[in-house]
């Protein structure tokens, strides 16, 4: 993928370390090792280092030089467990902090919030739950955001697009979506994509008329008075914001219509059917979901994931530490 190479270059001098709470899930440890050999960026692996030892060798791979961290074990555990009672404000005591950081999600949050580690991928053996709780009780969003989203990056040769929120949030308000629509404009940008943004839904301006199709114009205004510069229009469909000829027909005054890259979905079941619909139907790759809003990335997988995909994700969680 051109994209991937690109920000590899982009990341090498720096060498962002990203953590893998998830190391002893095969696909994951050989992303690790092959991210780690690469040299681009710092691979820093949860788990027992006897376990994965044994886990490389049934895969035919080696940890050569790979930075494995033992929560169980690790040195600065007090550290951590007092920097974690202080980040959630009373909410929980030492020996609660403690038991809580066993779970290696909630461990490498804090690796990242203390700055020990520039950002985290995990979800290959995890629920998305699992990933973005951590985040928003530790990370926590951006001065400004009251969320975080989930969008995927789909490629397929040379196409990019950016579709979302396909992970995160079940229903969103006309308010919601407008963020939404605002934090994806900024991820595409993050990633070389010249940021037309389509609010879709079944309707194109007023061609139905139902309350769902009132929300996306709505949140299509709310986005353009939020952020001026963005390009962004709705609500469209699909065909009227993704192909030129039926956008003349159906939008012909619209500077986003035929020409959009970035696709905010109504809703979650839509965002998740059409991101697997392109994936499986298109042949496009799909990367993520990437956990927008957040003010350190914390990137989630697919349970069904492969190796390529924790890889690829590992090099976008590492951008955009640094770009």
């Amino acid at each position: 993928m051109a994209l991937i190479e690109e920000l590899k270059v982009k990341v090498r001098e720096s060498k962002p370390e990203i953590v893998f709470p998830e190391g002893n899930d095969r696909r994951i440890l050989r992303a690790a090792i092959r991210l780690n050999d690469e040299g681009d960026i710092k691979p820093i692996v949860l788990g027992d280092e006897e376990e994965l030892k044994a886990l490389a060798e049934k895969e035919g791979v080696k940890l050569g030089n790979l930075e494995i961290l033992n929560p169980e074990t690790y040195e600065g555990k007090d550290e951590m467990v007092k920097a974690f009672v202080e980040r959630r404000k009373g909410k929980v005591n030492e020996e609660q902090a403690a038991e809580i950081l066993k779970d290696h999600n909630y461990f490498g949050t804090m690796l990242v919030y203390m700055e020990k580690a520039k950002g985290l991928v995990s979800g290959a053996a995890h629920t998305t739950a699992d990933t973005v709780r951590p985040a928003l009780q530790i990370i926590k969003t951006k001065p400004g955001y009251k969320r975080c989203s989930g969008a995927f990056i789909m490629i397929r040769n040379e196409e990019l697009y950016l579709m979302a929120d396909c992970a995160i949030n079940t229903d969103l308000d006309a308010e919601g979506l407008a963020e939404v629509a605002v934090v994806s404009n900024e991820t595409a940008k993050q990633f070389g994509i010249d940021p037309k943004v389509a609010m879709l839904s079944f309707s194109t301006h007023g061609s139905a008329s139902h309350e769902r199709v009132t929300m996306v114009a709505e949140a299509a205004k709310m986005a353009a008075e939020r952020n001026p510069e963005m390009a962004v229009d709705g609500e469209l469909q699909f065909d009227a914001a993704f192909i030129e000829r039926v956008a003349k027909k159906k939008a012909p005054d619209s500077k986003v219509a035929g020409h959009a890259n970035v696709f905010i979905f109504p809703n979650i079941e839509a965002g998740n059917i059409g991101y697997k619909l392109a994936q499986y139907f298109g042949g496009f790759k799909a990367v993520g979901p990437i956990l927008q809003g957040l003010n350190a990335p914390v990137n989630d997988l697919s349970r069904g994931c492969v190796e390529d995909e924790a890889y690829a994700l590992a090099i976008i969680t590492a951008a955009q530490a640094v770009l």
